[in-house]
């Protein structure tokens, strides 16, 4: 879309009306709601619910505007969100994932429902937790973090792998920042891309916004300062 946009204001702003198309072209570019630096008012109908779930499966410390930040990047918090391969919902679960869910935590989840926000919000941070066990060693709960979300993203088994090669080529496996990060195990070009995207923006992108608007703590304030 933006591409798009930049090769059409390159053909009209040297005519008249130039200056008026950029700027009609710069207020589309900035309503394209994934991308606006600013907190959707859906989110708001949906803390509570975030919170509540949360805490029942991590506490009270549980990290709100780092799950509030991951929602942000799943679906700009809408409920009925249906992406391009697939995936369902607030928290963006594929058919599988998300059926696969609902069998491995009958008690917890019930029957699947990918896109009943309360059931997607629950399903999110129970998986979070499932992941974030499996990724016991890291540097910092912000390296512990991105794996958790890097895994969500494209699978634990990739995480894993990704963390062998960092290490047989000499770099640091428990730091995912510019360490395993920048380590490919087989991934496609855009399926590598889009997964080191997806932990950056959530962690160092939007929980500091969220944290900046009173949704609570985050796990990598070390790395940005508010």
């Amino acid at each position: 879309m933006r591409t798009v946009i930049l090769c059409f204001l390159e053909s009209v702003v040297s005519s008249s009306l130039g200056w008026l198309l950029l700027g009609l072209a710069l207020l589309v570019v900035s309503c394209q709601p994934a991308y606006a630096d600013t907190i959707p008012r859906e989110a708001e109908q949906y803390r509570r619910t975030l919170v509540r779930a949360a805490h029942a499966e991590w506490g009270l410390d549980a990290p709100i505007a780092t799950l509030a930040a991951q929602v942000h990047q799943e679906s700009a918090w809408r409920a009925n969100a249906r992406s391009p391969v697939g995936a369902q919902g607030l928290a963006q679960f594929m058919p599988g994932t998300s059926a696969w869910m609902a069998e491995l935590y009958p008690k917890t989840l019930g029957a699947n429902q990918p896109f009943n926000p309360g059931w997607a919000l629950r399903a999110m941070v129970v998986y979070d937790r499932w992941l974030y066990a499996r990724n016991q060693t890291a540097a910092s709960e912000c390296d512990r973090w991105a794996f958790v979300l890097s895994a969500y993203n494209g699978g634990l088994g990739w995480v894993i792998r990704d963390r062998k090669l960092a290490s047989a080529k000499g770099a640091d496996q428990l730091v995912w920042f510019d360490s395993v990060e920048r380590h490919n195990a087989g991934r496609s070009t855009g399926n590598f891309r889009e997964n080191r995207h997806y932990p950056r923006v959530i962690l160092l992108r939007w929980e500091p916004m969220y944290v900046a608007a009173g949704w609570g703590s985050g796990v990598c304030s070390e790395r940005y300062s508010l």
